[in-house]
């Protein structure tokens, strides 16, 4: 769950520094990029996150 949250942060950070600095348009579409990496890597977690696996004795 922190790697979830530290990317979240990333994209943020990444997008802001992008809309704000003049010329830096690029940072905003690999902010936009990594949070929706994310988000798909959040999605495939919770969905198989109901299952238990066995531990072998």
């Amino acid at each position: 769950m922190s790697i979830f949250l530290f990317f979240v942060l990333v994209a943020l950070v990444l997008g802001i520094i992008g809309f704000a600095a003049q010329g830096l348009f690029y940072l905003l579409i690999i902010g936009a990029v990594v949070l929706l990496a994310d988000l798909a890597y959040a999605v495939m977690r919770f969905r198989r996150g109901g299952r238990r696996h066995r531990v072998a004795r």
